[in-house]
């Protein structure tokens, strides 16, 4: 008899035929004696609409909300340009799918979508749909290799054992639906004026733009002080100088200059002694291995223009092209079982390397911990390496390979030396704290080429008198926090705000937090997240920072159910969906309190006192052309961005970002007038930009193509150049 292989994608579907050697493709799947592989486009189906209930709610009124359905239906998915439609290409793979299911010499059914709450959601809507009465099973895989491919099909599991997987998978699902649906409309029927466009309302959407709101308000408030800090040089016997900063109390911040001012008047003709000095030698652990919010975070925080929806798409490329285990994990560790696999993944990957004899394999508790693991283990290479990657499947897989081989490299290690010296005098009660650093080996740090500053003071003994050649008092400002980068975001939804004080994101604390279930979604929905309300205009991007657009503001200032913003509340959602999927607490439940808060939700925003908060123009805009593009000839147009060539869709790479890195440099945005000038004569005239050293003055500007690539660049002219251009 045969079996129905479902997978998720057509690419991972080409995987297991590969593996299982299956040469004849037919329409829609993979046919071999024992095996046909088959495949999905992500969801085939999706839950019903409001108006696929009741065509009533076509249209949106407040006495039709709250509507909860007694049953959840599906249907097939809706064409994404005509969500009216069916989506054709779901329809036909549906039908093939379950013309292969009803074949009589088809006696099972096995799952091989992904391990994770939306894989068995994918699947088993499609399977149960159809009420087949066959055996249905479960690939469960970390990884597409053929070896794993093989190995899995050797230990099926039967479906029914991922019943807690699905209930919570449904759970989600459901509970977005519910909440999306009913608060979406009431608070656009409430809160905006004008229609063809919705005021989203999400169970995640709310607590992460709230995070971005409240960093830009404690920036908004906050009040820059004033501090003094005091240094002085000292000279040993042996003629070398160290410099130490003068401590009171363990603070060496003051916020009154005077205090400072005396001291440095009392420094006059002393001298000191070395009261204590302490050498350490310290370790410094490699980070730990990838999950998929730190791998965002590394990656969006080095290279420009990235975000953690771009990382996450290029490594599920990876994935699918079996090149790396499971992206959407949150776990840093690695099952115990592996260590056998690990060892092999290291051999084929350290052969060539430099610094091959430094890489050791071991079984260390850092890497391999089972109770530190859930679900999916930390995201690693497979012993497949790499023939051809494109540029950004480049930087991802190498972030990772690193990463794995660090683990596998020299501890590195530094001395660190303190030394505290003692003014002799009598009314200088502080001392001044000196700190070295030297880097003793450089072990996992050559891998990325971590260059570490070595802080080196001279040899000094306790007791030893020392003299003072120079003092120096400066002031300083305190500075606000900074904007929010997607990294720092990510981090604060992975752990829901608990040590979010801690900068170490290899912290026994963050772990414990992230293991915990309790955040705002999970590793493979936060990237969408932060996409969506980027989209919908909620928070928009200023090089690396997220900040709050007046929309975004509007709404959290406005929306009256407060719990929505609440990171304790969205936590403990997350907490019970994860609570589900470990068989502590049933679906009913959960949705239960989902479907009470909804209509207590309705209710309150209904209760509302009508405020407009978005404004909606239904008038179409005449897109103004501003030149010709110097590259392609067709008109260059004002975009959300920047000013950039209508024929982009084609290839055309000629744009000038409104937040151009040289013009703010001196303090300017680029304006539609001055892009018309700039496209219309070669040349304009700007004014008022500002120096390095604070002082205003006019200038030429030029925007000139590179002579080796399609980009543009700056060129300035200063104005006394020009005036004797014309002159002559």
């Amino acid at each position: 008899m045969v079996s129905v292989i479902i997978s998720e994608k057509p690419s991972v579907a080409k995987n297991i035929a590969d593996a299982l050697n299956i040469k004849n493709r037919k329409d829609g799947y993979f046919e071999g004696k024992d095996y046909i592989v088959t495949w999905a486009f992500g969801h085939l189906l999706q839950l019903y609409d409001v108006k696929d209930y009741d065509e009533g709610m076509a249209k949106w009124r407040m006495e039709n909300f709250p509507f909860i359905p007694s049953h959840f239906r599906y249907k097939i998915k809706s064409d994404p340009r005509h969500k009216e439609k069916e989506d054709l290409g779901a329809k036909k793979q549906l039908k093939i799918i379950y013309h292969l299911i009803n074949r009589n010499d088809v006696d099972s059914v096995i799952s091989a979508c992904d391990y994770d709450r939306e894989g068995q959601v994918i699947g088993d809507t499609i399977i149960y749909n159809l009420k087949t009465k066959k055996q249905v099973y479960r690939l469960l895989l970390n990884e597409w290799t053929p070896d794993e491919v093989l190995k899995g099909l050797q230990n099926l599991k039967p479906n029914t054992e991922m019943r807690p997987l699905l209930d919570a998978g449904i759970s989600r699902q459901w509970a977005d639906w519910v909440i999306g649906i009913n608060l979406t409309s009431v608070a656009t029927l409430k809160f905006q004026k004008g229609s063809g466009k919705a005021l989203n309302i999400g169970r995640v959407l709310l607590p992460t733009l709230k995070i971005i709101y409240d960093r830009d308000k404690e920036i908004e408030n906050f009040v820059p002080e004033d501090y003094f800090k005091l240094a002085t040089t000292f000279k040993t016997k042996d003629g070398n100088e160290y410099e130490g900063t003068y401590v009171e109390d363990e603070k060496d911040k003051f916020k009154n200059k005077e205090t400072l001012v005396f001291i440095q008047q009392a420094l006059s003709n002393q001298t000191a002694t070395i009261l204590d000095k302490k050498v350490e030698r310290k370790k410094e652990y490699p980070p730990y291995l990838f999950n998929l919010s730190n791998l965002q975070g590394f990656i969006t925080s080095k290279y420009k223009g990235w975000t953690s929806d771009k990382v996450l798409k290029v490594a599920q490329s990876l994935y699918e092209k079996k090149y790396i285990t499971y992206p959407r994990t949150a776990s840093v560790v690695l099952e115990e079982s592996l260590v056998d696999k690990a060892a092999k993944v290291l051999n084929n990957l350290k052969k060539g390397l430099p610094y091959e004899n430094e890489i050791t394999f071991a079984k260390k508790k850092r890497v391999f911990n089972n109770s530190k693991v859930e679900s999916h283990s930390a995201i690693t290479p497979t012993y497949l390496l790499p023939k051809s990657l494109s540029g950004d499947e480049e930087i991802v897989y190498h972030a990772i390979k690193n990463r794995f081989i660090m683990q596998f490299m020299p501890i590195a290690e530094h001395e660190e030396t303190n030394i505290i010296t003692k003014v002799n005098h009598d009314e200088i009660k502080g001392l001044f704290t000196s700190k070295g650093k030297v880097q003793l080996i450089e072990g996992w740090k050559k891998i990325e080429k971590i260059e570490s500053k070595d802080t080196i003071l001279p040899l000094v003994n306790i007791n030893e008198i020392v003299s003072i050649v120079d003092h120096k008092l400066t002031s300083h400002v305190t500075k606000p926090p900074k904007h929010h980068t997607e990294k720092t975001l990510l981090r604060v939804m992975e752990t829901c705000g608990k040590g979010k004080g801690k900068e170490d994101e290899d912290s026994e604390e963050m772990m414990a937090a992230i293991l915990s279930g309790y955040s705002i979604g999970t590793p493979a929905t936060r990237a969408e997240t932060i996409k969506k309300l980027k989209d919908v205009g909620y928070i928009t991007t200023q090089n690396k920072s997220l900040i709050c657009t007046v929309l975004g503001r509007k709404l959290v200032e406005t929306f009256p159910v407060k719990e929505l913003f609440d990171l304790e509340f969205t936590g403990r959602l997350e907490k019970t969906l994860f609570d589900i999927e470990k068989q502590n607490l049933n679906k009913e439940s959960f949705l239960n309190l989902i479907f009470d808060f909804t209509t207590d939700a309705v209710k309150t925003i209904k209760n509302k006192k009508d405020i407009i908060i978005n404004e909606v123009s239904n008038e179409k805009k005449t897109i103004e052309v501003l030149g010709k593009c110097p590259l392609c000839g067709h008109g260059i147009i004002e975009g959300q961005k920047g000013f950039g060539c209508s024929n982009w869709k084609n290839g055309c790479k000629f744009v000038i970002w409104k937040n151009d890195k040289y013009l703010a440099s001196m303090k300017k945005k680029p304006t539609k007038t001055m892009v018309k000038s700039l496209l219309k004569n070669g040349v304009v005239l700007v004014k008022g930009l500002t120096s390095k050293k604070g002082n205003k003055f006019d200038a030429y500007l030029r925007y000139e193509k590179n002579s080796d690539n399609e980009y543009f660049s700056w060129k300035l002219e200063f104005l006394e150049k020009q005036e004797v251009k014309k002159r002559n």
